[in-house]
């Protein structure tokens, strides 16, 4: 089956055409059991900073590498999504793609852990 491809459009028509196509990318993501543990997981996080009694900036700054996490789980899912569409059996290059791209999620859960667990720690030195 082919599809047309949709009429270009411009001003108000492209920003919500535009802001369509974002949220069915969420829907999309949120399909994706990784994508849905790791939002879930940092919104716990900021509940717990915010119950801990975190400044608004370290909670700010929280929200702000949960977003970042989450938009390197959804370039990874679209890397994913390619590679097994170019690659649907077993390959090498798929293989590397899909690992570079998991070894970027990683990173980023690291640089949220790391930011987490420094403001408890500096909130139990104010308050210890």
């Amino acid at each position: 089956m082919t599809h047309r491809k949709p009429a270009r459009t411009t001003g108000l028509a492209h920003l919500i055409a535009a802001t369509g196509y974002s949220l069915a990318g969420l829907r999309r993501l949120w399909q994706e059991a990784s994508f849905r543990q790791e939002a879930l997981g940092g919104l716990a996080g900021v509940v717990a900073l915010v119950a801990l009694g975190a400044t608004a900036h370290s909670v700010a700054v929280f929200v702000m590498l949960l977003l970042a996490l989450l938009t390197v789980e959804a370039l990874n899912t679209a890397i994913e999504v390619i590679v097994d569409h170019l690659s649907p059996d077993w390959s090498d290059f798929a293989k590397q793609a899909k690992d570079v791209g998991s070894a970027a999620v990683l990173l980023m859960i690291l640089v949220n852990a790391v930011w987490f667990l420094t403001t408890i720690i500096g909130l139990w030195s104010v308050q210890g």
